[in-house]
């Protein structure tokens, strides 16, 4: 019996709470989060539960089904039609608790998993069998099994091994009446009548599907298209008696609309344990296409096209990649990989696929062994989800037309028409793809944010559609339909399938609860776009967003959802996600909650939200993200906006007073060190502690006896520079002038060794790091200002390079300054080197000592983000360290957030994540290199003993004492 309710979002909430182990979440941040995925949709939920096991989610469904709420199904959110959102609807976090791999059962090569499942954990599990599961999606970091299920994924490797639905075994499936059972392969005459016989709601819905299949063989087999990427509509065919009437694969890309996913058998393949890649350059994509079907017959495992524009918005995106000097010359390639049980017969596959390559005139060919190299090559190709939604001239670019597919042998013309087609719109896009099964990725430039863009948006849909109709292909071949499509399938398909699609959902889900508005009786396909709707008002701004127009609400649309920052597993990106796995505490949650705050429905509050200062309150602002993420959301200058408007003219937080002004007060405990650390360690540094808004459980660092800058004074006195030495600014930062002075000692010796005249500024300096990080945007600037009034009093050539030792501080001055400046900061920031960068490009040549140690690095997030760790190893490998640099991300620290109250849980899961196992397990004599002071403290403090090291402070121990 169902039970409507005024106000069924309140009451279902409470009696979800009630019953669940898992989360329930009413409240507008989640529903913000939840209301998007990897498409051009917004949908907000009516709210979300994250089942913690598969009783809760047949608790949800039962009560859902009570108050008439529509249920979504939702993986890891990278949907690009759609499919994981749901106006009103409750959305089913899968991915939360139910990622279990319940069994790899190696002799019958399967693997039974829960919905949750993300991809890699089940390759990581089938690994040690030397099998894997066959299809691989770009997202295979963060994708679950149950979203590709839904979905039918394929990925680059569905040549070799298929799609997923070439994959299924078993489904466990929760019907929207409450109704379970298992669904399974081929079936002959007697096992069909088996399960027809059976009692109640399992024998009935057997009974209805097989007086369907056998009632409508002519309209399927007619109607339903052969090629290899077929995934738009309801896979009908699968039912068909010569496809062994095959209930799983029928089942596979529905989307959600059919049943609910509580645990898969899925086959797996064995796993080449050797590879060899074939990179095959022609003049253009057409020419690449048109050369695919003879090279087929040769088997290889790949066959991934991309064309030059790619690695020109790859290039536009950041730093070149070192892959690209292994691709040949031409402006679209082919990505044509072979395996083997050995090297040598992984070489001869590909050594034949080149040959074969060469044949054909315009074609350059490389033939790559290296397995670093294919990792990097193919780095550049997963990318490409992400790098193409910002064209090379910056322009934005969507989902929409993301992955149609034609047969292979008609691809070459394909594109060329397709191309005509964005010609005609004056539109552009940058395709790439699975061409060896003739699908293309391609996103738009759609002005979604023009009064016609919608217009435009709609007709080359439609007429786009019907292109790939006439060139006998599927509207979608690899991420479903959603609403993206949906509303096109009449032109692929003729009405009698049509009819058919409606009455096999309704065979399964008659009250259409479960993800209504999909597949049938689909929504517009430009309803409820996400860029359409203007912010509802104006926000003042004080930061530039240069590369935006100026724009946050361009900044933060430039996420797209490919969620490469819930991948919990490597890169910086994102540590608070990575301790706590709640999705607002991810660098796409952020977004969305930011872009929700600028829009004003959801949350309209503007710069005074508490959930968008909730969410950013565990940021780190390690600027990962501006690295890490494939379009470069910028998250730590975000919050720094978002602080400084949030907290403009009110009081703030006790931490941003004590922590965030903290060269001031270092300054002031620099004229009595020793009074100041006996009051920190008496009974009063507790209260002093809570004064501060610092968390009881740190310890506060010893102020050091004398500073740096008083001790250079002497050492300067006493040792004057050698006449005619080149000046070098080092830039005595807070951290190293007041707390580790030793450091700064270190790299004089250093730099003075090598023959330079280390000079400092003529007065006191700072990066206004502290004040920034806080979101006290006025006052960093004023003390930028400071010291580059300072900076101007030496009498030093303008040109002379800044060496900075603390890599945040460094960072700061290298891209904060000239934002928060303006033209006024780039001088300075144009000449800031690290320390290593500095005796990499001033003393290429210098004799460094020899340091035959073994050691382990922890990189600096700031360093990682923007400064880069190039001229490290060089420098590294001048002093023939044996170096291991960990793939810890974040120690945790990060200048002020570990320290504040309330966050020590968080940032010690960060730590104990990667970082602090490593050096726990690092040998005695192991040397423990960290350049950055917040990583070296947060060793310290919760490394059992451990200590780091400067750069510096190793080479100035290795030099010969000074005479």
């Amino acid at each position: 019996m169902s039970r409507p309710s005024a106000d069924p979002g309140a009451e279902l909430a409470r009696e979800l709470a009630a019953v669940l182990r898992g989360e329930v979440r009413f409240g507008a941040a989640e529903r913000t989060v939840y209301g998007h995925d990897a498409s051009n949709y917004r949908q907000l939920p009516l709210g979300v539960v994250k089942p913690a096991d598969p009783d809760d989610v047949r608790t949800t469904l039962a009560l859902c089904r009570e108050y008439r709420v529509p249920v979504v199904p939702r993986g890891a959110g990278t949907s690009i039609g759609g499919q994981a959102i749901g106006p009103g609807a409750v959305v089913l976090d899968f991915r939360r608790h139910l990622g279990e791999v319940l069994e790899v059962d190696p002799e019958a090569r399967t693997a039974r998993v829960r919905p949750g499942t993300v991809l890699d954990d089940l390759q990581r599990a089938a690994r040690p069998y030397g099998l894997r599961f066959g299809p691989d999606p770009s997202t295979h970091s963060r994708c679950t099994v149950g979203g590709m299920i839904g979905n039918d994924s394929c990925g680059a490797h569905s040549l070799a091994w298929g799609r997923t639905a070439d994959n299924v075994e078993q489904l466990e499936l929760l019907l929207a009446d409450g109704t379970e059972l298992t669904v399974g392969g081929r079936l002959d005459a007697g096992e069909r009548a088996a399960l027809a016989g059976l009692p109640g709601r399992v024998g009935g819905l057997h009974r209805q599907l097989q007086e369907f299949t056998d009632g409508n063989l002519a309209v399927i087999r007619q109607g339903m298209p052969r090629l290899p990427r077929r995934v738009s509509g309801y896979p009908l065919d699968a039912l068909l008696p010569e496809h062994g009437h095959h209930l799983a694969r029928a089942l596979t890309g529905t989307e959600g609309t059919c049943a609910l996913l509580l645990g898969a058998t899925v086959r797996l393949v064995e796993d080449p344990p050797a590879r060899a890649l074939v990179v095959a350059g022609y003049p253009d994509e057409g020419a690449a296409a048109d050369a695919v079907p003879a090279l087929l017959p040769f088997g290889s495992l790949t066959a991934e096209g991309m064309a030059a524009d790619l690695i020109a918005a790859l290039l536009a995106a950041g730093p070149r990649p070192p892959a690209l000097d292994r691709m040949p010359a031409g402006e679209c390639w082919l990505f044509l990989e072979t395996g083997g049980a050995t090297a040598l017969e992984a070489y001869r596959a590909a050594r034949r696929l080149a040959d074969a390559v060469r044949r054909e005139r315009s074609a350059a060919v490389a033939l790559v062994t290296d397995p670093a190299e294919q990792r990097g090559l193919w780095a550049v190709r997963e990318a490409a989800a992400g790098i193409v939604t910002r064209l090379p001239g910056g322009g934005e670019a969507w989902p929409g037309w993301e992955d149609s597919a034609v047969p292979p042998e008609r691809l070459g013309d394909y594109l060329r028409d397709l191309r005509a087609l964005l010609r005609r719109h004056s539109l552009r896009g940058v395709p790439y793809g699975h061409f060896g099964e003739g699908c293309v990725h391609l996103r738009i430039d759609f002005p979604l944010d023009q009064p016609h863009g919608v217009l435009v948006f709609r007709e080359f849909l439609e007429q786009a559609a019907d292109l790939v109709v006439s060139h006998g292909g599927s509207l979608s071949g690899e991420h479903g339909d959603g609403q993206a499509r949906a509303e096109l399938l009449p032109r692929m398909y003729p009405p009698g399938v049509i009819d058919l699609f409606g009455a096999f959902k309704r065979i399964w889900d008659p009250e259409n609860l479960l993800n209504p508005g999909v597949l049938v009786d689909p929504r517009p396909l430009d309803a409820d776009l996400r860029f359409v709707t203007a912010p509802r008002r104006p926000l003042p701004l004080t930061l530039p967003y240069e590369q935006d127009g100026g724009s946050l609400a361009k900044a933060v649309h430039r996420c797209v959802g490919v969620a490469k920052c819930v991948d919990p597993t490597t890169g910086v990106m994102c540590p608070s996600y990575m301790a706590t796995g709640e999705e607002r505490h991810s660098t796409r949650g952020r977004a969305r909650l930011l872009a929700e705050m600028l829009r004003g429905d959801a949350i309209p509050d503007g710069w005074r939200s508490e959930e968008v200062r909730e969410a950013l309150d565990l940021c780190l602002s390690c600027k990962g993200c501006a690295s890490d993420c494939p379009v470069h959301v910028d998250m730590a200058t975000y919050k720094a906006e978002f602080l400084y408007q949030h907290y403009r003219h009110r009081p703030r937080p006790r931490s941003h007073y004590a922590m965030g002004r903290l060269p001031l007060w270092l300054r002031a405990v620099a004229l009595a060190p020793g009074a100041a650390n006996a009051l920190v360690r008496s009974p009063l540094g507790g209260p002093i502690k809570r004064l501060g808004g610092i968390d009881p459980r740190r310890v506060l660092p010893v102020f050091p006896p004398e500073t740096f800058t008083a001790w250079y004074r002497r050492h300067r006195a006493a040792h004057p520079a050698p006449a005619g030495a080149r000046p070098v600014l080092l830039w005595p930062d807070t951290f190293s002038e007041h707390l580790q002075p030793n450091v700064p000692r270190a790299a004089v010796r250093v730099l003075e060794h090598l023959g330079f005249d280390v000079r400092l500024p003529a007065g006191p300096v700072c990066c206004g790091l502290t004040w920034h990080s806080t979101g006290q945007l006025d006052a960093a600037r004023r003390v930028l200002r400071r010291s580059l009034g300072t900076l101007a009093a030496d009498d030093l050539p303008t040109d002379t390079p800044v060496v900075g030792l603390d890599p945040s501080c460094t960072a700061t001055l290298r891209e904060d300054l000239p934002r928060l400046l303006g033209p006024d900061g780039r001088p300075l920031a144009q000449r800031t080197r690290t320390f290593a960068e500095f005796i990499d490009e001033y003393a290429p040549d210098a004799p460094l000592p020899h340091i035959p140690l073994d050691a382990v690095t922890q990189t600096h997030c700031h360093q990682h983000a923007v400064l880069g760790t190039a001229a490290d190893r060089r420098v590294e490998a001048r002093l023939g360290l044996r170096n291991r640099v960990l793939d810890s991300g974040c120690c945790g620290l990060a200048g002020n957030f570990g320290f504040e109250k309330g966050h020590f849980e968080v940032s010690a899961a960060i730590a104990e994540r990667v970082l602090l196992p490593e050096v726990r397990a690092a040998g005695p004599r192991t040397v423990v290199l960290a350049d950055g002071f917040s990583c070296r403290t947060q060793i310290t403090q919760l490394a059992d003993g451990r200590r780091a090291v400067h750069l510096a402070e190793l080479i100035a121990r290795a030099l010969r004492p000074p005479k």
